[in-house]
């Protein structure tokens, strides 16, 4: 074999090896990083971490939906935010988190093109708002206090 095939070939079972490793670690993150909070309680603060598309969305003002992952560095960045919003909105707005990477029903559903998306809907279900990236606290407290949220 000449020195360059042999290079190649090297270079090939080294990135065979590497994406192997990645794919490892993955799995192994994925393991050990649980969803950003319990199933439902919307009124007393919590996420709603779901596979449900069909909500009901009349007993709050507004319902914040975040499609993400929770192995996405900016999702992650954004599940603090969501808790914190679901703590000192309880009964107005609903947090709703749905896992895209698990379930990708939601995401064409709600049409997301990348992940961290929050869409906003009114108590009708209507979409009034859409953000596309970390959405920070403070934009975010000034969009709800805008729709009505107190």
């Amino acid at each position: 074999m000449k020195k360059c095939q042999v290079v190649k070939v090297a270079l090939f079972a080294l990135l065979g090896s590497l994406a192997f490793l990645i794919g490892a670690c993955r799995s192994e993150s994925a393991q050990k990083t649980s969803a950003p909070a319990s199933k439902e309680t919307a009124a007393l603060g919590t996420i709603l971490v779901t596979d449900e598309i069909k909500l009901d969305f009349s007993k709050f003002k507004i319902t914040f939906i975040e499609l993400g992952s929770v192995n996405c560095i900016p999702c992650r960045q954004m599940q603090p935010i969501m808790k914190e919003i679901a703590a000192e909105y309880p009964g107005q707005v609903r947090v709703v988190f749905y896992d895209v990477w698990k379930n990708p029903a939601p995401g064409e559903h709600y049409k997301i093109q990348l992940i961290p998306t929050q869409v906003f809907l009114d108590e009708r279900g209507n979409e009034v708002f859409r953000h596309v990236g970390v959405f920070p606290k403070e934009d975010l407290v000034k969009f709800l206090k805008e729709h009505g949220v107190k």
